[in-house]
């Protein structure tokens, strides 16, 4: 079973303010985004996780590497003393108005190879370049965002409610309410590493990370011919696969290279299609409550779509995987994007063709699929809140 480990934390000094210097994760950051918290405060966490090349630092990556340095050198980030984890709180109210807390422990997770130990993933990835974050990951000898976990480990959410020493907290642009909190008494930290590492952990987001700790480990040990680096760890938010413990919002699809008359003949072999009245606040909970998926054409016209009994023997019960058996035999290019919202200004601006909303996956479908050995297909489930990245560094310290 997966070891997860207590580390030398790196953490912004206390007098620091956290809504300014903490950041949303990078992969949702546009450049305007990125200027706009670099503005926030000189010492936003971007400047090291989504580095840029300037005139005077004409290489990114060795750029971050000096920021890190200097912001410790001169007391911006200061080192716990003694290796820790962190709790980190998410209170906020989910897409139907409910109040939700989540609670899950920041470490380091061990990493595993692939197809092996008991880090698993949930879903298939998609094809991304992973250059950019190894190259990071080299420069810094860090892990700046981490990856998120979900624990098989029965009780463990009782053993983290309890508070620990907070060291901060951050309200994002959504209204959530990020708190993490230091966890330093060896007994405590034995009690959770320990329950931790009983059960398997599925990989809920982060998989690109996660496979760029496995490439930094394997590099790491062929340097120093060595397996007891922290590189064989990744910095990981865990929290238990329960329902009350995850908000699991659904990945909707966005068709280009085909039409929405094409689309809608194709569908009709597998799915019952009805009229829909225009998108509104009570789609998606139509949707759950009677069992649809929703088309939406170029020109916001909308059809249910009801999936057929006879039409899935042998497919799984996923809106992801019905409509990748449906469309498996019709020329088209399918992009995923989370938010109604957004979805319906894709449209608006021409720049997909038609969409289909799906529902989210079931808390009992991601475990059916960690126990089970199963992948959904690509961006299945989408897990919120988004974690912010600045609460905390690991170091890896594997430098000759």
């Amino acid at each position: 079973m997966p070891r997860f480990l207590p580390f030398h934390a790196l953490r912004y000094a206390p007098s620091t303010d956290l809504d300014k210097t903490c950041a949303p994760p990078y992969d949702v950051l546009n450049d305007s985004d990125r200027a706009s918290l670099v503005a926030q405060h000189d010492h936003n966490i971007v400047n090291i996780d989504l580095p840029i090349a300037t005139s005077t630092r004409p290489d990114a990556y060795l750029a971050a590497a000096q920021i890190l340095e200097e912001w410790i050198q001169s007391g911006v980030l200061i080192r716990d003393v003694s290796p820790s984890f962190t709790l980190y709180r998410m209170q906020f109210r989910d897409t139907i108005g409910n109040q939700r807390n989540i609670v899950g422990v920041l470490g380091g997770l061990e990493v595993v190879d692939e197809g092996t130990g008991d880090v698993l993933p949930h879903e298939r990835t998609t094809p991304k370049a992973k250059t950019d974050r190894l190259d990071l990951t080299r420069a810094t000898d860090a892990n700046l965002s981490p990856v998120w976990g979900l624990s098989l480990a029965p009780g463990l959410s009782e053993i983290l409610n309890d508070p620990a020493e907070i060291v901060g907290s951050h309200i994002d642009e959504q209204g959530v309410t990020h708190t993490v909190e230091r966890v330093s008494d060896p007994t405590r930290i034995t009690s959770i590493a320990d329950c931790i590492a009983k059960y398997p952990v599925i990989i809920a987001d982060g998989h690109h990370r996660y496979a760029i700790s496995r490439t930094y480990r394997d590099e790491t040990r062929l340097r120093t011919n060595s397996t007891s680096t922290d590189a064989e760890q990744t910095l990981t938010f865990v929290n238990e696969l329960i329902d009350e413990q995850l908000s699991v919002a659904a990945i909707h699809r966005l068709y280009t290279d085909v039409s929405a008359t094409a689309l809608l003949e194709t569908l009709a072999a597998s799915f019952t299609i009805t009229e829909a009245p225009p998108i509104s606040a009570t789609t998606l909970a139509t949707m759950d409550k009677d069992g649809c998926l929703c088309f939406i054409d170029g020109d916001l016209q909308t059809k249910w779509l009801t999936p057929r009994a006879d039409a899935f023997d042998g497919i799984r019960s996923l809106d992801s995987a019905r409509l990748e058996h449906a469309l498996r035999d019709l020329a088209h290019t399918v992009s995923f994007q989370h938010g109604v919202v957004e979805v319906v200004d894709v449209l608006s601006q021409q720049q997909a063709n038609a969409a289909i909303l799906i529902r989210p996956v079931s808390v009992a479908e991601i475990k059916r699929t960690a126990t089970e050995g199963i992948l959904m297909p690509p961006k299945s489930t989408f897990f919120t809140p988004k974690l912010r990245t600045g609460f905390v560094i690991r170091e890896l310290n594997t430098r000759d």
